[in-house]
């Protein structure tokens, strides 16, 4: 084999089994996300996800605090500005619930373009990391989950490159988990162990950091292979 040629990582299921199974929006930040069939990747990863964040006197407010923003939606309207709940964000509907799950002195604004992510755009896991964390999978939030993929493989992929179609997305490191982990996206109801849990089980850290070196399209079922250049 020539020198810098691509090699897939073992640790996975045959190439061809591997597949885009689960992609994910976030329009507001610490609000649950919408599914999608497709998305065109580009620098800031996923178009209209991270757009608008709710602020208080002190900053940013989160899920990690204000748990409760779990329980609205945020998605992107017709009009390509985001929704909350169904509601245009800049609406006092909007912003009404948004002050019942994070305070009367809570606002909305737009993001910071350059901040708007905890670390790099892209979150990445998948089937296999789900299965072994045991819980429904919306607590790690991620934006790309790939399928076909046996146990903790993830573990080993941080500095490979993911591949799909045309798109390749640079796998950084393993994203340390925080509080929002502990809410069930259904009921709002907090349980505690499931941090700590991570914590035991997994060192703390599940899912992966990632950001796009070639932007593409991908959907749904798209093949997907995880390389390293041979050094």
């Amino acid at each position: 084999m020539t020198s810098g040629a691509p090699v897939t990582l073992s640790g996975s299921r045959h190439l061809k089994d591997m597949h885009v199974a689960e992609l994910w929006r976030f329009p507001v930040k610490s609000m649950a996300g919408e599914r999608l069939d497709a998305v065109d990747l580009g620098q800031h990863g996923i178009p209209g996800d991270r757009l608008v964040w709710v602020s208080g006197p002190e900053g940013i407010r989160t899920a990690r605090r204000q748990h409760r923003l779990l329980g609205l939606h945020g998605s992107i309207g017709p009009d390509g500005e985001p929704r909350i709940d169904g509601h245009p964000w800049q609406s006092p509907h909007a912003l009404d619930l948004v002050r019942q799950a994070a305070g009367e002195d809570a606002w909305l604004e737009p993001s910071d373009e350059e901040d708007r992510f905890d670390i790099l755009p892209l979150l990445v896991t998948t089937d296999g990391t789900i299965a072994a964390f045991g819980r429904d999978g919306r607590r790690l939030r991620p934006n790309i989950v790939i399928g076909g993929v046996t146990g903790l493989a993830e573990f080993d992929w941080p500095g490979a490159v993911l591949e799909i179609g045309g798109a390749r997305i640079h796998l950084h490191s393993r994203r340390g988990r925080c509080p929002m982990t502990t809410v069930d996206p259904d009921t709002l109801a907090v349980d505690p162990e499931v941090l700590r849990d991570i914590g035991r089980r997994f060192s703390g850290r599940l899912a992966l950091n990632a950001e796009v070196l070639t932007g593409g399209r991908i959907a749904l079922g798209d093949e997907a292979r995880v390389v390293r250049p041979e050094s």
